[in-house]
């Protein structure tokens, strides 16, 4: 596939980069959406998703570059080359996980509710972002027959796009895709539910997307190692169980106790 979207006067602009713009301006917007419902102010979601946003590339950058340190070594500059890929969503979930938990903090905010009213937006930016992926030839699957790819009903694009050097691969950002964009609607059915607790969005979420690509993991041919071990299945088992005991935790609790999609006593007015 052809990386790049446009070259305007030498200006190349790749489908990497602006994936992931539209993937942001998407989520920012539904999640603008969603804290009107609470009266929530607008200066303080467009600050916590600014934050959240640049300082969550600037962490799955910094994840990627540790595991791939020898890549990079002889020439630091390309570190910052990010449109030609290198972003590790684990990444990015944990530098954007610890930044809306500080902003929250410092203006008296529900931080788990904030997450609650955000990971639907999150988990479709995921599933738009994987098609930069696509374009740029990476993170894909184990090779694999044309044939197998065909008899999966995958569209003829993308298997024309899978064939890379003369063979062809599995499309894992496909498979992560999908997941993603089950994983959103499933999150805003849950998130809309009158009796739903705050954490259980977050928690869903956790089970959900951890749960997908520890399996999707076994496919990849580009995992980030540690000791033999794949990294983001590692990452993936504790998030699950983050995940879990967040359930776990709200099933445990009233039914009418903490609930959602109520702004009594959930701090997050301004």
């Amino acid at each position: 596939m052809n990386p790049e979207l446009v070259n305007l006067f030498g200006l190349s602009i790749r489908w990497y980069s602006v994936l992931i713009l539209i993937g942001a301006a998407l989520g920012i917007f539904l999640l603008k959406k969603e804290a009107e419902r609470f009266g929530m102010n607008w200066d303080f979601i467009f600050n916590l998703s600014f934050w959240t946003i640049i300082i969550g590339i600037i962490g799955a950058r910094i994840y990627f570059v540790v595991f791939h340190w020898s890549e990079y070594a002889s020439d630091l500059l390309s570190i910052f080359q990010i449109w030609n890929g290198g972003l590790a969503i684990h990444g990015g979930l944990i530098a954007g996980a610890i930044t809306a938990y500080v902003y929250c903090k410092k203006n008296k905010a529900n931080t788990l509710k904030i997450i609650d009213m955000a990971l639907p937006s999150v988990i479709l930016a995921q599933a738009i972002g994987r098609w930069g992926n696509f374009f740029n030839s990476e993170a894909h699957g184990m090779a694999t027959s044309l044939s197998k790819l065909q008899s999966m009903h995958i569209p003829g694009f993308i298997i024309r796009g899978m064939k890379i050097d003369g063979v062809y691969y599995h499309p894992t950002f496909l498979y992560e895709s999908i997941l993603c964009i089950l994983g959103f609607i499933l999150l805003l059915v849950i998130r809309r539910n009158k009796y739903t607790k705050v954490g259980t969005v977050t928690g869903t979420y956790l089970m959900w997307y951890s749960a997908g690509r520890f399996f999707i993991e076994h496919l990849r041919t580009d995992s980030l190692m540690l000791g033999g071990f794949r990294v983001a299945q590692i990452i993936s088992i504790i998030l699950f169980l983050v995940g879990l005991f967040l359930i776990i935790r709200n099933k445990r609790q009233g039914k009418f106790e903490n609930l959602y999609n109520s702004d009594k006593d959930n701090n997050i007015r301004f």
